[in-house]
Protein backbone atom coordinates (compact mmCIF):
# COMPACT_ATOMS: atom_id res chain seq x y z
CA UNK A 1 0.00 0.00 0.00
CA UNK A 2 1.44 3.23 -0.98
CA UNK A 3 2.68 5.19 2.23
CA UNK A 4 1.16 8.57 -0.10
CA UNK A 5 -2.55 6.83 0.09
CA UNK A 6 -2.19 6.23 3.74
CA UNK A 7 -1.50 9.50 4.39
CA UNK A 8 -4.20 10.83 2.79
CA UNK A 9 -6.56 8.53 4.54
CA UNK A 10 -5.14 9.86 8.09
CA UNK A 11 -5.90 13.51 7.44
CA UNK A 12 -8.45 15.72 9.62
CA UNK A 13 -10.67 16.10 5.72
CA UNK A 14 -11.47 13.90 2.44
CA UNK A 15 -11.08 17.48 0.69
CA UNK A 16 -7.21 17.47 1.49
CA UNK A 17 -6.07 16.44 -2.16
CA UNK A 18 -4.18 18.62 -4.63
CA UNK A 19 -6.91 20.99 -6.23
CA UNK A 20 -6.48 19.05 -9.63
CA UNK A 21 -7.80 15.54 -7.85
CA UNK A 22 -11.05 17.40 -6.27
CA UNK A 23 -13.48 15.63 -8.97
CA UNK A 24 -12.62 12.21 -7.90
CA UNK A 25 -13.39 12.80 -4.15
CA UNK A 26 -17.31 12.23 -4.60
CA UNK A 27 -16.31 8.96 -6.60
CA UNK A 28 -14.26 7.73 -3.78
CA UNK A 29 -16.87 8.32 -0.83
CA UNK A 30 -19.94 6.87 -3.54
CA UNK A 31 -17.38 3.41 -3.52
CA UNK A 32 -17.35 3.87 0.00
CA UNK A 33 -20.79 3.92 0.98
CA UNK A 34 -20.69 0.90 -1.33
CA UNK A 35 -18.28 -0.50 0.28
CA UNK A 36 -19.65 -0.11 3.88
CA UNK A 37 -22.91 -2.00 2.31
CA UNK A 38 -21.00 -5.50 1.12
CA UNK A 39 -19.40 -5.40 4.51
CA UNK A 40 -23.03 -4.83 6.33
CA UNK A 41 -24.53 -7.32 3.67
CA UNK A 42 -21.72 -10.06 4.55
CA UNK A 43 -21.89 -9.68 8.48
CA UNK A 44 -25.42 -10.34 8.38
CA UNK A 45 -24.93 -13.18 6.13
CA UNK A 46 -22.72 -14.53 9.26
CA UNK A 47 -25.27 -13.43 12.00
CA UNK A 48 -28.15 -14.78 10.32
CA UNK A 49 -26.55 -18.15 9.70
CA UNK A 50 -26.44 -18.05 5.98
CA UNK A 51 -22.93 -18.37 6.12
CA UNK A 52 -21.27 -20.67 8.89
CA UNK A 53 -19.34 -19.74 11.36
CA UNK A 54 -16.93 -22.32 13.02
CA UNK A 55 -16.63 -22.81 16.86
CA UNK A 56 -13.67 -24.65 18.20
CA UNK A 57 -13.33 -26.73 21.45
CA UNK A 58 -10.81 -23.89 22.84
CA UNK A 59 -11.14 -20.41 23.17
CA UNK A 60 -9.90 -18.65 20.69
CA UNK A 61 -8.64 -14.56 21.01
CA UNK A 62 -8.45 -12.03 18.02
CA UNK A 63 -6.22 -9.11 17.86
CA UNK A 64 -6.85 -6.67 14.94
CA UNK A 65 -7.95 -3.66 13.97
CA UNK A 66 -10.77 -2.07 12.12
CA UNK A 67 -8.29 0.43 10.66
CA UNK A 68 -5.59 -0.44 7.29
CA UNK A 69 -1.75 0.33 8.39
CA UNK A 70 0.55 -0.81 11.38
CA UNK A 71 -0.97 -0.46 14.59
CA UNK A 72 0.65 -2.60 16.97
CA UNK A 73 -1.09 -6.45 16.41
CA UNK A 74 1.68 -8.87 16.38
CA UNK A 75 3.56 -7.09 19.67
CA UNK A 76 0.34 -7.39 21.32
CA UNK A 77 -0.13 -11.42 20.21
CA UNK A 78 3.47 -11.85 21.09
CA UNK A 79 2.93 -9.75 24.57
CA UNK A 80 -0.62 -12.26 25.36
CA UNK A 81 1.40 -15.30 24.39
CA UNK A 82 3.82 -14.68 27.21
CA UNK A 83 0.71 -13.73 29.15
CA UNK A 84 -1.09 -16.74 28.63
CA UNK A 85 1.72 -18.71 29.17
CA UNK A 86 2.13 -17.43 32.85
CA UNK A 87 -1.59 -18.17 33.42
CA UNK A 88 -1.07 -21.63 32.63
CA UNK A 89 -2.78 -21.63 29.16
CA UNK A 90 -0.29 -23.54 26.05
CA UNK A 91 -1.16 -21.30 23.28
CA UNK A 92 -1.27 -21.00 19.72
CA UNK A 93 -1.06 -18.39 17.31
CA UNK A 94 -2.33 -18.30 13.48
CA UNK A 95 -1.82 -15.61 11.09
CA UNK A 96 -3.16 -14.85 7.34
CA UNK A 97 0.84 -14.77 6.53
CA UNK A 98 0.16 -11.79 4.45
CA UNK A 99 2.20 -11.97 1.23
CA UNK A 100 3.36 -14.93 1.81
CA UNK A 101 3.52 -17.13 -1.36
CA UNK A 102 2.98 -20.23 -0.28
CA UNK A 103 0.05 -19.43 2.86
CA UNK A 104 -3.11 -21.27 0.74
CA UNK A 105 -2.26 -24.41 2.56
CA UNK A 106 -2.35 -24.05 6.27
CA UNK A 107 1.80 -24.15 7.17
CA UNK A 108 3.94 -24.27 10.30
CA UNK A 109 6.20 -21.76 10.95
CA UNK A 110 9.74 -21.40 12.46
CA UNK A 111 12.26 -19.01 13.15
CA UNK A 112 14.20 -20.59 10.11
CA UNK A 113 10.99 -20.54 7.83
CA UNK A 114 11.42 -18.21 4.61
CA UNK A 115 9.24 -15.18 4.90
CA UNK A 116 8.38 -14.54 1.12
CA UNK A 117 6.95 -18.24 1.21
CA UNK A 118 4.92 -17.90 4.99
CA UNK A 119 5.12 -13.69 5.49
CA UNK A 120 7.25 -11.56 7.39
CA UNK A 121 5.46 -10.85 10.61
CA UNK A 122 4.90 -14.59 11.58
CA UNK A 123 8.65 -15.23 11.06
CA UNK A 124 9.24 -12.42 12.96
CA UNK A 125 6.82 -13.78 15.77
CA UNK A 126 8.24 -17.11 16.22
CA UNK A 127 12.00 -15.86 16.42
CA UNK A 128 10.45 -14.15 19.91
CA UNK A 129 8.10 -17.11 20.98
CA UNK A 130 8.59 -21.04 21.14
CA UNK A 131 4.37 -20.33 20.83
CA UNK A 132 3.53 -22.96 17.63
CA UNK A 133 2.59 -20.80 14.38
CA UNK A 134 0.56 -21.45 11.91
CA UNK A 135 -0.44 -19.46 8.70
CA UNK A 136 -3.07 -19.90 6.33
CA UNK A 137 -5.80 -17.60 4.58
CA UNK A 138 -8.51 -19.28 5.84
CA UNK A 139 -8.28 -18.68 9.35
CA UNK A 140 -10.53 -21.77 10.39
CA UNK A 141 -8.11 -23.88 8.59
CA UNK A 142 -5.10 -22.86 10.03
CA UNK A 143 -6.47 -23.28 13.39
CA UNK A 144 -7.90 -26.54 13.11
CA UNK A 145 -4.37 -27.39 12.00
CA UNK A 146 -2.78 -25.93 14.87
CA UNK A 147 -5.60 -28.05 17.21
CA UNK A 148 -4.22 -31.36 15.03
CA UNK A 149 -0.19 -30.48 15.05
CA UNK A 150 -0.06 -29.36 18.77
CA UNK A 151 -1.33 -29.39 22.23
CA UNK A 152 -2.55 -26.16 22.43
CA UNK A 153 -5.50 -25.32 24.28
CA UNK A 154 -5.78 -21.42 23.05
CA UNK A 155 -5.88 -20.06 19.97
CA UNK A 156 -4.41 -15.71 19.08
CA UNK A 157 -5.44 -14.73 15.70
CA UNK A 158 -2.67 -12.39 14.54
CA UNK A 159 -5.70 -10.03 12.70
CA UNK A 160 -8.61 -11.64 11.67
CA UNK A 161 -11.25 -9.22 13.05
CA UNK A 162 -13.09 -9.37 9.83
CA UNK A 163 -12.55 -12.71 9.54
CA UNK A 164 -16.19 -14.30 10.65
CA UNK A 165 -16.00 -17.60 9.67
CA UNK A 166 -13.76 -18.66 12.90
CA UNK A 167 -15.83 -17.85 16.44
CA UNK A 168 -13.86 -15.77 18.53
CA UNK A 169 -14.39 -15.76 22.60
CA UNK A 170 -12.31 -12.79 22.79
CA UNK A 171 -11.92 -9.46 20.74
CA UNK A 172 -9.23 -7.11 20.89
CA UNK A 173 -9.56 -4.08 18.57
CA UNK A 174 -6.13 -2.58 18.24
CA UNK A 175 -5.44 1.47 17.30
CA UNK A 176 -2.62 4.01 17.12
CA UNK A 177 -3.06 6.72 19.40
CA UNK A 178 -2.03 9.63 17.17
CA UNK A 179 -4.10 8.17 14.13
CA UNK A 180 -7.10 6.92 15.59
CA UNK A 181 -9.92 5.96 12.64
CA UNK A 182 -7.98 9.09 10.51
CA UNK A 183 -10.80 10.68 8.28
CA UNK A 184 -13.34 8.30 9.71
CA UNK A 185 -14.58 6.88 6.22
CA UNK A 186 -14.21 3.21 5.61
CA UNK A 187 -12.01 2.38 2.32
CA UNK A 188 -10.98 3.29 -0.54
CA UNK A 189 -11.45 7.09 0.61
CA UNK A 190 -10.49 6.30 4.46
CA UNK A 191 -8.47 3.59 6.21
CA UNK A 192 -11.76 2.07 7.98
CA UNK A 193 -12.28 -1.61 7.23
CA UNK A 194 -15.51 -1.31 9.14
CA UNK A 195 -17.41 1.21 9.95
CA UNK A 196 -16.30 2.86 13.49
CA UNK A 197 -19.48 1.21 15.43
CA UNK A 198 -17.38 -2.08 14.77
CA UNK A 199 -15.63 -0.93 18.15
CA UNK A 200 -18.63 -0.60 20.18
CA UNK A 201 -19.04 -4.34 20.04
CA UNK A 202 -14.80 -5.81 20.73
CA UNK A 203 -14.10 -6.65 23.82
CA UNK A 204 -11.02 -4.69 24.08
CA UNK A 205 -10.41 -1.68 22.41
CA UNK A 206 -6.27 -1.15 23.14
CA UNK A 207 -4.68 2.01 22.13
CA UNK A 208 -0.87 2.31 21.13
CA UNK A 209 0.35 5.39 23.24
CA UNK A 210 -2.08 4.91 26.09
CA UNK A 211 -3.19 1.17 26.94
CA UNK A 212 0.15 -0.13 25.59
CA UNK A 213 3.66 1.04 24.68
CA UNK A 214 6.45 -0.03 22.36
CA UNK A 215 9.79 0.32 24.21
CA UNK A 216 13.11 0.25 21.81
CA UNK A 217 15.53 -2.59 22.92
CA UNK A 218 19.35 -1.93 21.64
CA UNK A 219 19.61 -2.43 18.26
CA UNK A 220 21.97 -5.28 17.10
CA UNK A 221 23.94 -6.39 14.06
CA UNK A 222 21.60 -8.64 11.44
CA UNK A 223 24.38 -11.19 10.75
CA UNK A 224 25.61 -11.16 14.55
CA UNK A 225 23.10 -10.60 17.32
CA UNK A 226 25.51 -10.05 20.41
CA UNK A 227 27.04 -7.27 18.05
CA UNK A 228 25.31 -4.16 19.90
CA UNK A 229 25.16 -0.78 17.93
CA UNK A 230 26.66 2.11 20.35
CA UNK A 231 24.78 5.27 19.61
CA UNK A 232 26.66 7.48 21.17
CA UNK A 233 30.09 6.64 18.53
CA UNK A 234 28.55 6.13 15.34
CA UNK A 235 28.09 9.99 14.63
CA UNK A 236 30.74 9.78 11.83
CA UNK A 237 29.00 8.26 9.11
CA UNK A 238 25.44 8.33 7.81
CA UNK A 239 22.51 6.49 9.03
CA UNK A 240 19.97 5.27 6.86
CA UNK A 241 16.76 4.21 8.68
CA UNK A 242 14.94 1.75 6.72
CA UNK A 243 10.98 0.63 7.39
CA UNK A 244 8.30 -1.40 5.14
CA UNK A 245 5.82 -1.22 8.12
CA UNK A 246 2.23 0.17 8.41
CA UNK A 247 2.97 3.09 10.32
CA UNK A 248 6.98 3.68 10.15
CA UNK A 249 6.92 7.79 12.22
CA UNK A 250 6.90 5.82 15.61
CA UNK A 251 10.12 3.85 14.67
CA UNK A 252 11.98 6.70 13.16
CA UNK A 253 10.85 8.56 16.33
CA UNK A 254 12.65 5.76 18.71
CA UNK A 255 16.26 5.93 16.79
CA UNK A 256 15.85 9.85 16.93
CA UNK A 257 15.10 9.54 20.74
CA UNK A 258 18.51 7.95 21.08
CA UNK A 259 20.47 10.68 19.50
CA UNK A 260 20.96 9.19 15.81
CA UNK A 261 20.69 11.81 13.29
CA UNK A 262 18.57 9.32 10.69
CA UNK A 263 17.66 9.60 6.63
CA UNK A 264 14.54 7.86 6.55
CA UNK A 265 13.49 5.49 3.65
CA UNK A 266 9.79 4.66 3.91
CA UNK A 267 8.77 1.72 1.71
CA UNK A 268 5.54 -0.04 1.54
CA UNK A 269 3.77 -2.04 4.15
CA UNK A 270 5.29 -5.71 4.11
CA UNK A 271 7.52 -4.65 1.41
CA UNK A 272 9.61 -7.92 -0.24
CA UNK A 273 13.19 -6.02 0.08
CA UNK A 274 16.48 -6.57 -2.19
CA UNK A 275 19.86 -6.00 -1.55
CA UNK A 276 19.90 -3.08 -3.61
CA UNK A 277 17.15 -1.57 -1.11
CA UNK A 278 19.13 -1.83 1.81
CA UNK A 279 22.57 -0.67 0.02
CA UNK A 280 23.24 3.00 0.50
CA UNK A 281 27.30 3.01 0.10
CA UNK A 282 29.85 1.24 2.67
CA UNK A 283 30.30 4.01 4.88
CA UNK A 284 26.77 3.95 5.57
CA UNK A 285 24.84 2.02 8.69
CA UNK A 286 21.22 0.71 7.47
CA UNK A 287 19.11 0.46 10.95
CA UNK A 288 15.31 -1.24 10.35
CA UNK A 289 13.19 -3.12 12.19
CA UNK A 290 12.31 -6.60 12.87
CA UNK A 291 9.84 -7.34 10.69
CA UNK A 292 11.99 -6.00 7.86
CA UNK A 293 15.02 -7.50 9.30
CA UNK A 294 13.50 -11.32 8.47
CA UNK A 295 13.41 -10.71 4.79
CA UNK A 296 16.75 -8.83 4.59
CA UNK A 297 19.24 -11.89 6.45
CA UNK A 298 20.35 -13.55 3.51
CA UNK A 299 21.96 -10.46 2.20
CA UNK A 300 22.62 -8.05 5.18
CA UNK A 301 26.42 -7.62 5.46
CA UNK A 302 28.30 -5.77 8.83
CA UNK A 303 26.13 -2.66 7.80
CA UNK A 304 22.84 -3.72 8.65
CA UNK A 305 20.79 -3.09 12.34
CA UNK A 306 18.14 -3.53 13.70
CA UNK A 307 15.68 -2.36 16.42
CA UNK A 308 13.86 -4.34 18.34
CA UNK A 309 10.96 -3.32 20.58
CA UNK A 310 9.25 -4.84 23.43
CA UNK A 311 5.19 -3.72 24.64
CA UNK A 312 4.48 -2.85 28.26
CA UNK A 313 1.12 -2.91 28.63
CA UNK A 314 -0.87 -0.80 31.11
CA UNK A 315 -2.35 -2.57 34.36
CA UNK A 316 -5.46 -1.48 33.81
CA UNK A 317 -5.81 -3.35 30.27
CA UNK A 318 -4.25 -6.65 32.05
CA UNK A 319 -6.69 -6.24 35.06
CA UNK A 320 -9.67 -6.02 32.83
CA UNK A 321 -8.43 -9.07 30.14
CA UNK A 322 -7.70 -10.98 32.88
CA UNK A 323 -11.61 -10.94 34.60
CA UNK A 324 -12.62 -11.91 30.66
CA UNK A 325 -10.37 -14.42 30.32
CA UNK A 326 -11.18 -15.79 33.84
CA UNK A 327 -15.07 -15.79 32.13
CA UNK A 328 -13.94 -17.35 29.54
CA UNK A 329 -12.26 -20.37 31.18
CA UNK A 330 -14.98 -20.55 33.21
CA UNK A 331 -17.11 -20.90 30.18
CA UNK A 332 -15.01 -24.06 28.56
CA UNK A 333 -14.80 -25.86 31.21
CA UNK A 334 -19.00 -25.63 32.19
CA UNK A 335 -19.12 -27.10 28.16
CA UNK A 336 -17.05 -29.48 29.02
Amino acid sequence: MSSRIINYWYQPSVWNLPRYLFFIVPVLIALSFLYRGIVALRRACYKSGIKKINRLNVPVIIVGNITVGGAGKSPLVLYLSEYLVAQGWRPGIISRGYRGASNHLPQRVSSDSDPFLVGDEPVMMAKQTTCPIVVCRDRVAAAKALLAQTDCNIIISDDGLQHYALYRDIEIAVMAAERRSGNGYCLPVGPLREPIARLNEVDFVCVQGEDMRCIPGSIYQIVNHQAILDSEHVTHCPIHAVAGIGHPQPFFAMLRSQGLQITEHVFPDHHLFTAQDIDFGFESLVIMTEKDAVKCKHFADDRHWCLPISLEVSPLFLEKFGKKLGEVRSEVEISH
